[in-house]
């Protein structure tokens, strides 16, 4: 061939070439911009149709609206989230960086499950003893933010928006009536005290009124009064006759149509429905038998380690130092005061300790407040609520200080761990303040194995940097992962091998030293709740295997706080996408 055609021919290919790489940058460009798309117009809609999360999250911009309860906004979401699903199915990944094509597996698992919920009519049973609109309702106002003239004016609006909330919440409990979704008929009953007691309170006095405590500076004195009479109006005319009305319904057409059997397979499709719920909290393809005998080998282990600290304070067995637990004196807290102090002097411990296993800490603060009254008899011993996203409101371990003095103090340090630092505060703060992730990663998705999976592990964290100095709170550490574990048996228990509520309170007096108050609050959380507190356990599992793997691996060269600034540093993650990133950084560092 001619070296005039060669070099007329080598001209053709690199132009074809660099043409067609062009294209191929062009093609990455796009599919790129086409899934950046997607998750911004999903968060919108997600921002658009829960008014009252976008409220809390600081964004303003519904702040006079409330969410749509009605069947009919149940089937646009239904549409909604298939037509992003069929957007999404279409974007091919090759050649994305790592986390982008977890952006996509992450909304895809998240828009296949609100699918499967929607399917199985979930919103057909929307009330129970610990969730539901009366709850709900009553506690919005403590997480809006409060800081101008139009804020309240917003609230007053939303407040009138209340009614129509409960009326379509009460038909669609009609629709779960006629398909036999009904919760259990003796915890309906306590869902009747909380709206009736809510509903006997005077307007100015309800937690409704709580945004009218303190105004602002930014709230003009003359302002004032005109805003707490709208307020307060709106409460006398709208919120407190909603629940009268649905006090009546639950007590004379709801609950006497509750059911009798307290497990989950006594629903329509009761074992897919469990199964479901299951995977959902565990994110793993675990059986119901197989996490419940996971759960009967760690109430082994977890025993003998108990035995040894009941020894080591001069007993000879389990029984008899439980039994010293339940009169012992100095073990029971003296007042609500003394918990929120107890809560609050371990958190501030830790923080002090947390550049001990962390290289990335959180900015945002965490104070500790009591659980509201109308709710701490249904509630848990403490709960975290996030903070607001731009620092305006600080996070919240809220405790249970009902019935103080029944209380033991031996569980509160691990719980302290648990809801404040290293746990839960520390895990959503940093997501919170993540650079580089999609808003639904950062603040709108919750992976129950990750999330308290994190919070169970941290509470082993004190130990390993020096607290735990009491023994009996050691012993009480251990009987919240203890917990943790019976959780595996009795969840599955209840909604698989259809244990009665009875054998599960059993259980617990068999292998815990919990206070009775929490015994039974538990057992009707996890009758109304299936599924979700497999999580824990199931999720402190996995991180522990993968921080041994990874200890194993790198020897000399693991450390401690890359590892959790690791399993933190892409916010929450189903267990196997974890365990591929821990996997991967296990890699990079043998290079």
């Amino acid at each position: 061939m001619p070296k005039a055609l060669l070099l007329v021919l080598a001209v053709i290919l690199f132009a074809s070439a660099a043409s067609a790489g062009e294209l191929s940058a062009a093609d990455l460009d796009k599919r790129r911009k086409a899934l950046a798309d997607l998750l911004k117009d999903q968060w919108e809609y997600t921002l658009r149709t829960s008014p009252e999360f976008a409220s809390i999250l600081g964004d303003r911009r519904y702040n006079d609206q409330s969410s749509d309860n009605s069947e009919a906004a149940v089937k646009r979401d239904l549409a909604a989230t298939k037509k992003f699903l069929q957007r999404l199915d279409r974007i091919d990944t090759t050649g994305f960086s790592e986390q982008e094509a977890v952006n996509k597996a992450l909304m895809a698992h998240n828009l296949r499950d609100n699918i499967e919920d929607i399917g199985l009519k979930e919103w057909e049973m929307p009330v129970t003893q610990i969730s539901g609109i009366h709850l709900n309702a009553a506690q919005l106002p403590s997480l809006l933010p409060f800081a101008t003239t139009k804020d309240y004016d917003d609230y007053a609006k939303r407040l009138r928006n209340f009614p129509k909330q409960l009326d379509d919440t009460i038909a669609n409990m009609r629709k779960g009536m006629r398909d036999h979704l009904m919760p259990p008929k003796f915890l309906l009953e306590k869902v009747v005290k909380q709206a009736g007691g809510i509903a006997a309170q005077e307007p100015d006095k309800t937690p409704f009124a709580q945004p009218l405590e303190k105004f602002p500076d930014a709230v003009p004195e003359g302002e004032r009064a005109r805003l707490r009479t709208e307020i307060v109006d709106a409460i006398r005319t709208s919120v407190l006759p909603s629940y009268v009305k649905f006090a009546a319904f639950v007590r004379d057409d709801y609950a006497p149509h509750g059911r009798k059997d307290v497990g989950m397979w006594a629903l329509p499709d009761g074992a897919k429905r469990y199964a479901s719920r299951v995977r959902q909290s565990t994110t793993t393809n675990l059986t119901a038998a197989e996490i419940h005998q996971i759960g009967l080998n760690e109430v082994v282990r977890i025993e003998g380690e108990m035995l040894a600290i009941a020894k080591s304070l001069g007993f000879a067995d389990l029984k008899s130092f439980r039994a010293s637990l339940a009169t012992n004196p100095d073990l029971k807290a003296k007042s609500r005061e003394q918990i929120l102090e107890l809560y609050r002097g371990y958190i501030d411990g830790m923080y002090a300790k947390l550049p001990q296993l962390f290289g990335r800490l959180p900015k945002a603060k965490v104070i500790v407040a009591p659980v509201e009254e109308f709710r701490e008899k249904e509630a848990s011993g403490a709960q975290y609520e996030p903070g607001a996203p731009d620092g305006s409101r600080p996070g919240r371990v809220e405790v249970n200080t009902g019935e103080a003095q029944t209380r033991k103090t031996i569980n509160m340090e691990s719980t302290a761990y648990h809801e404040g630092v290293p746990g839960h505060h520390m895990q959503i703060a940093i997501t919170q303040e993540l650079t580089g992730l999609p808003e639904f990663r950062r603040f709108g998705t919750s992976y129950t194995a990750y999330v308290e999976g994190w919070a169970l592990y941290s509470e082993k964290l004190g130990k390993e940097v020096g607290f735990y100095t009491n023994p009996y709170n050691d012993y009480g550490r251990l009987q919240d992962e203890m917990l943790r574990a019976i959780r595996l048996v009795v969840d599955t228990g209840l909604h698989s091998k259809r244990w009665t509520r009875e054998q599960v309170v059993q259980f617990f007096h068999d292998h815990t030293s919990e206070d009775e108050v929490e015994v039974q609050s538990e057992t009707d959380r996890y009758i109304v709740w299936p599924g979700q507190a497999l999580g824990y356990k199931i999720g402190s599992l996995k991180i522990t295997e993968l921080r041994e793997r990874a200890r194993h691996e790198l020897g000399d060269r693991f450390d401690i706080r890359a590892f959790h600034d690791e399993v933190l540093g892409a916010g929450a993650l189903p267990m196997d996408v974890l365990e591929q990133r821990i996997n991967d950084w296990i890699g990079r560092m043998k290079r």
